[in-house]
């Protein structure tokens, strides 16, 4: 019995199958690249209007650049008196670290607090509208600043900054006595930046998502004065609940998400050493992680919703 193969229906060849198949390919291609693009354009339309999110962090480095150079060439005048330990290379490095990440954090509070609240009461929010940009897209746009933007400007500068500081102070200590590879040595300065972008990545920006999503939230929603709204409810819970049950449940949980996640580091370890500590699958089965994303996204959604029906102010 000879069954039929491969067997086509008339007029479809090969050929034409193959190009079908080609031509849906190619239409989820630009599909998928059509649906992106207006999250790309929205990123970039932020930072166009928020130049803070780049200037203050900028701004901050050079600043303790400045102050950094004044104390290295006070330190190369006191060569003699002045005990050389780790501590002494490695604390200018982890405190630009720091300061530079508070910056941005805070840079990212006031930023999403004034993103959605802004362009109500500017009016955009009726030129933004009528654009076909979904209110999806807009909210999300916002939320990538905090999230990815912030934290990886961040430890770009501060990584930048670190590097000009080894500069410095190889040239102001050369010909002290001093051998200056020992700073280059004592600072592992790939080893300090991987800790640091691992840092950003997990604390800075997975970590703090819950706090993200809550100004976004209020911003797309306060009538008025959208840093009292954010504050002042929180506030006035930890009040009440001190008062009614003499209890500080809510106060610390925010002060743990504000903390980061714990790490097992004996008291008085450095920066680095909570870093080091706090592995990535210890960061991934931390119960917080997946509580604080699931309180970033109905903050997130909420907000999406929020906006969708409010006007200008």
């Amino acid at each position: 019995m000879n069954g039929p193969s491969n067997i086509n229906p008339p007029g479809v060849t090969h050929s034409n199958m193959a190009s079908e198949s080609d031509t849906g390919a190619q239409a989820f291609s630009s599909a998928a690249v059509s649906a992106g693009r207006p999250l790309y354009w929205s990123v970039r339309r932020e930072l166009w209007e928020n130049r803070a999110i780049y200037l203050a962090p900028l701004a901050v480095a050079a600043i303790y650049l400045c102050g950094f150079l004044v104390n290295v060439i006070n330190l190369r005048r006191h060569m003699r008196t002045v005990a050389w330990t780790h501590e002494t290379f490695a604390m200018p490095y982890e405190m630009v670290a720091t300061v530079i990440m508070g910056t941005a954090f805070l840079v990212g509070i006031f930023y999403t607090l004034d993103a959605l609240y802004g362009e109500r009461r500017d009016r955009s929010i009726l030129f933004w509208k009528s654009l076909p940009v979904s209110d999806l897209t807009v909210v999300l746009s916002k939320l990538i600043i905090p999230l990815a933007v912030l934290p990886l400007l961040s430890f770009a500068i501060t990584v930048v900054t670190q590097f000009i500081m080894l500069l410095l102070s190889s040239v102001v200590l050369l010909g002290s006595g001093l051998n200056v590879a020992t700073i280059w040595t004592h600072s592992s300065f790939i080893h300090v930046s991987l800790l640091l972008l691992y840092h950003i990545v997990t604390v800075h920006g997975l970590w703090y998502a819950p706090f993200y999503g809550w100004f976004l939230l209020v911003s797309a929603g306060a009538p008025r004065a959208p840093f009292v709204w954010a504050f002042l409810p929180p506030f006035v819970i930890v009040a009440v609940e001190k008062l009614t049950f003499n209890t500080s449940y809510l106060a610390a949980m925010l002060l743990h998400r504000l903390m980061g996640p714990e790490a097992p580091t004996p008291p008085g370890s450095s920066m680095m050493d909570v870093m080091a500590s706090l592995t990535l699958a210890r960061f991934l089965v931390e119960p917080g992680l997946w509580i604080g994303l699931g309180v970033a996204a109905v903050f997130v959604a909420a907000a999406i919703q929020v906006r969708r029906y409010r006007g200008p102010i």
